[in-house]
């Protein structure tokens, strides 16, 4: 660990630094991560921004048919899998309508009853069984791709008929490679420029899911009246 932290940080290391120096360092840090955070997500749109357009125009045609979208992640990507179904149930635009986005990582009287019971693999796939129907989308980020319990729920979601969505990094992992509806895939090992481009996709996600509604908002909000 010392030896990658000194990769990283070469000038925290040896003598003594002077403050001016020590701050032109760090300056130096900031713009380097910053450069990468900005050409990591660069690369990704220029390439898959087809991809995003079709998965959002996906989940437009769930929500026109009355359905749902349910949202899954690990660690950081549980927090985002969190973050993506408030943007959808409390919308910060108005006259956007509320849409139904259940995060399956909320719960946790069932997952640590799933996961005492069954085994962690299952916290997921045992919510999807129970609340999922034909239609629904099931959206699920992890960054490696290789999370067994985001796969375990995914082959299950595919099998009863959910429209399915995976944002992972790195090769893509298990996730890239099941066949899902939508898979789309952060090119870089970083897992910090990974979870920040993921924040960026579902928020453009959100943005073309509303644009591609705008002819059924004045339905949906009577069927919530």
């Amino acid at each position: 660990m010392s030896g990658t932290l000194k990769s990283l940080y070469p000038f925290l290391h040896g003598r003594r630094q002077e403050p001016a120096a020590m701050n032109a360092a760090l300056k130096a840090a900031v713009e380097e991560k910053v450069d990468h955070h900005r050409s990591v997500i660069d690369a990704f749109f220029a390439t898959q921004s087809q991809a995003v357009i079709e998965a959002a125009e996906s989940i437009a045609v769930c929500y026109r048919r009355r359905g749902r979208m349910f949202t899954m992640g690990n660690g950081g990507s549980s927090c985002d899998a969190a973050h993506v179904a408030v943007e959808f149930m409390h919308p910060v635009t108005a006259g956007r309508p509320a849409l139904t986005a259940i995060d399956l990582t909320a719960d946790r009287t069932m997952l640590t009853a799933v996961g005492n019971d069954v085994g962690f693999a299952h916290v997921y796939v045992r919510q999807i069984i129970a609340q999922g129907r034909a239609g629904d989308v099931l959206l699920g980020l992890s960054t490696s791709g290789n999370s067994q319990n985001l796969v375990k729920a995914f082959a299950k979601a595919k099998e009863m008929g959910l429209t399915t969505i995976g944002l992972s990094g790195m090769d893509g992992g298990e996730m890239a490679r099941m066949g899902l509806d939508h898979s789309l895939v952060v090119g870089t090992d970083s897992i910090h420029r990974i979870q920040e481009c993921h924040v960026a996709i579902f928020h453009v996600l959100w943005d073309l899911v509303h644009t591609l509604l705008a002819d059924d908002r004045t339905s949906m909000m009577e069927d919530r009246a």
